[in-house]
């Protein structure tokens, strides 16, 4: 992860801490045992790939700084049912404190790498894209699990590419007077070069736009054989051109779309639907191997006993 999306997590690890904590873990204040340090570990309970072990090695210094998290894995690895993850150790209050948070950002990213790095491999050669329909505030974070499962980023923003949309076409008059209405933007905009994509559904759409040479032209909601007609234009117009195919794109799908003459397929699933990745976290009592194991689908805390015990 890069500096800014560190700082961003951090951002929302602390509001996070504020919801869950409060005042303080009343349980595990009750309930304290008499040993200082402790040891977790977090395992896969799931096949999947790995996003935001940085979030968590931040979510438990935040609360102590001194405390020591070790990644058995690296972020894009892909885990199996039972393997151990991240390894932590810290107090007892520590770990109960950030237990819940820390696996809620891993779950996401993760079950969203897992469904990325599905998406990947039944598109190859054609390249995965993400979208904007990501969860408010996580939208970088979520981007990141997003190239740690193999995809690549569209654009971050409404302020890094101009993407004319169906609303824009109609607000404009048409294909032809949106287009115009951006070259003059962009002509007239001093430094300002963004790159230029329009959304395309009928090919009379893409006809009327061929002639602006936009660097991408999505074809929104096309059937298969409008896809192989309007790929066909572009290519006869530009082989610069890229074409980038959005709407209904699922796994059953790529097996055909796979094979069309396309560069990108973009996927708001990615983001919007990932299921998460089912992981836990165990606790260990440095004294001795008492534990208590901490299930990242249900909520609660840890009774350190003789035997392991789902919370």
């Amino acid at each position: 992860m890069n500096k800014t999306e560190i700082y961003i997590a951090k951002q929302i690890i602390t509001e996070a801490l504020k919801e869950d904590l409060g005042r303080a873990d009343v349980t595990s204040l009750a309930i304290r045992p008499f040993y200082k340090g402790s040891k977790g570990f977090i395992t896969a309970k799931a096949n999947g790939v790995i996003a935001g072990l940085e979030i968590v090695k931040a979510v438990f210094c935040e609360i102590e700084p001194a405390a020591k998290v070790k990644f058995l894995v690296k972020d894009g690895a892909r885990v199996k049912k039972g393997q151990q993850i991240v390894e932590i150790k810290a107090s007892f209050l520590t770990i109960m404190a950030g237990e819940r948070i820390a696996l809620n950002f891993l779950q996401r990213l993760s079950g969203i790498a897992t469904l990325t790095a599905e998406y990947v491999a039944a598109a190859a050669p054609v390249k995965v894209l993400d979208t904007r329909k990501t969860t408010p505030g996580w939208r970088i974070l979520e981007k990141y699990a997003v190239r740690a499962g193999g995809g690549q980023n569209h654009r971050l923003g409404l302020y890094d590419q101009i993407l004319i949309k169906d609303n824009h076409i109609a607000a404009a008059g048409g294909v032809k007077k949106s287009l115009e209405r951006v070259k003059k933007y962009k002509d007239s905009s001093k430094g300002l070069k963004p790159l230029v994509e329009i959304e395309c559904k009928p090919l009379k759409q893409v006809r009327e736009a061929l002639p602006f040479l936009p660097q991408i032209i999505m074809l929104d909601n096309m059937s298969d054989q409008q896809i192989k007609q309007a790929s066909l234009l572009i290519r006869q117009a530009s082989r610069k051109l890229k074409i980038e195919v959005s709407g209904g794109i699922t796994l059953d799908r790529l097996k055909t779309l796979r094979k069309l003459d396309i560069d990108f397929v973009s996927v708001g699933a990615l983001t919007h639907s990932a299921r998460a990745l089912d992981l836990s976290l165990t606790l260990f009592s440095s004294r001795r191997s008492r534990t208590a194991n901490l299930s990242a689908g249900r909520q609660g805390a840890a009774h350190a006993n003789d035997t392991t015990s789902q919370v």
